[in-house]
């Protein structure tokens, strides 16, 4: 069917797997003759991809499906995402909602839409987990300098906090040269930064029988390709010869996103996690004797059912001591279905926010220690097409400081020498050209 002259808008929510997919589904889109308008504009039809990691997820879609209503109330109205997976009948009782797809369907998304009519009561099309099988490669682009490439989905760890198994299935990847054809096409849209992405990314290769590190090694010598970065990635997938790799490459850049989850070996037991904190410390420490100017990024959950005062203060005290460079910290989050919720103890929530505070002070204080260590030396940045409200646009260096200079549209995209001069009131660092 021809849908020329019939606006499509995308709003995307969650992780950086989503944001890839959603490219994917645009495209999709614009094949079949779909003008993409921004989501505030009025269009004909509405596509949210949403996320339901933490309760504040469901909310935040809930509140976006909501304004895509309110935008254009007649437009067809379409939900996919971990959320429409896990919860389809909560949203399909949304008034206005047209079609809800799960973990499969959405990216069968045009095979659904028909004439764009609205209907009385939602259609909801999902596929039971045990039968969520296939792989959907995707890739970002269209929206930022850099872009995301999907290279694995599902997960297998069944963690007793997380519902992303739940969401997205089983792990699963496409070969390495399928997944090195879509990097290509990456590069020939002109990125020249790729970032990879997934549930479990550290678990490529186990739907193929290949591995992670012959996947890097192999991207790494991509033609064109100038800097590839990690995306999260478990601390015991995370193995020293992929430290190495990165340390030796010219292309991998120094930035590592480790979730660590809890540094208490009691929460983390109770989490059902595949390692310890003695791991994590020994992970880390490794970087930081072959690669001691390496970004290292850490997520942290506060107050998941089960974690004493004690235990967060072991864990406190843990990631205090660790040379790392930022936390990402997260306030734990009930979610129906897991096995959390079985554990005793459960914690206040006001408790929560004040540990999860902690952890972002903490978190203030060790990226700051981390770009002051830099201030003074030359750094090559890769600059984004965006504009703040000083008239400023940022980059990142290869250790994934981010730097801010006065806009200059020839810049756009571009590797970029500067001098990294102070740290300014909102945590970016200001530099100038040395070009």
């Amino acid at each position: 069917m021809d849908y020329k002259g019939k606006k499509v808008a995308f709003c995307t929510l969650g992780c950086k797997i989503n944001f890839a997919e959603t490219s994917t589904i645009a495209g999709s889109f614009t094949e079949v003759g779909f003008e993409r308008v921004d989501f505030k504009e009025k269009a004909d039809v509405y596509v949210i991809n949403t996320c339901s990691v933490t309760n504040q997820g469901d909310k935040e879609s809930r509140n976006i499906i909501r304004r895509a209503i309110k935008n254009n109330p007649e437009a067809m109205v379409i939900v996919v995402g971990c959320y429409s997976q896990l919860k389809p009948n909560e949203i399909g009782h949304i008034e206005g909602v047209d079609l809800v797809l799960g973990t499969q369907e959405k990216f069968n998304i045009l095979s659904y839409i028909g004439k764009i009519e609205k209907k009385d009561t939602a259609e909801i099309k999902t596929t039971h987990l045990a039968n969520i099988k296939d792989y959907h490669k995707a890739f970002s682009w269209g929206d930022r300098t850099r872009s995301f490439l999907k290279i694995q989905d599902g997960c297998d760890y069944y963690c007793t906090f997380c519902t992303i198994p739940f969401a997205r299935g089983r792990s699963r990847n496409d070969t390495i040269e399928n997944t090195v054809s879509e990097a290509r096409k990456a590069i020939q849209k002109g990125f020249r930064e790729i970032i990879l992405t997934g549930v479990n990314i550290g678990d490529y290769g186990k739907s193929t029988n290949e591995n992670f590190i012959d996947l890097l090694k192999i991207l790494e010598n991509v033609e064109g390709l100038q800097r590839l970065r990690l995306g999260s990635i478990e601390p015991n997938l995370v193995k020293d010869d992929i430290i190495k790799l990165v340390a030796d490459s010219k292309v991998i850049m120094p930035h590592f996103h480790i979730p660590l989850q809890s540094g208490s070996d009691e929460v983390l037991s109770l989490m059902k996690r595949k390692y310890s904190t003695g791991l994590f410390a020994k992970r880390v420490q490794y970087i930081r004797e072959i690669i001691p100017h390496a970004f290292i990024g850490v997520d942290v959950i506060s107050g998941t059912n089960g974690e004493t005062e004690e235990f967060f203060r072991k864990s406190y005290d843990f990631i205090n001591n660790l040379e790392i460079s930022q936390l990402h910290a997260f306030t734990y989050s009930e979610r129906s279905g897991t096995q959390a919720l079985k554990i005793p103890l459960k914690v206040d929530m006001e408790d929560r926010k004040r540990r999860t505070q902690m952890y972002i002070n903490l978190s203030e204080k060790k990226l700051n220690a981390f770009y002051e260590k830099y201030l003074n030396t030359e750094q090559i940045v890769l600059f984004e097409d965006q504009k703040n409200k000083e008239g400023n646009m940022s980059g990142f260096t290869e250790n994934y400081i981010k730097v801010e200079i006065p806009y200059c549209k020839a810049f756009i995209n571009q590797l970029i020498k500067v001098k990294l001069r102070s740290i300014q009131p909102n945590g970016n660092v200001s530099a100038e050209i040395t070009d």
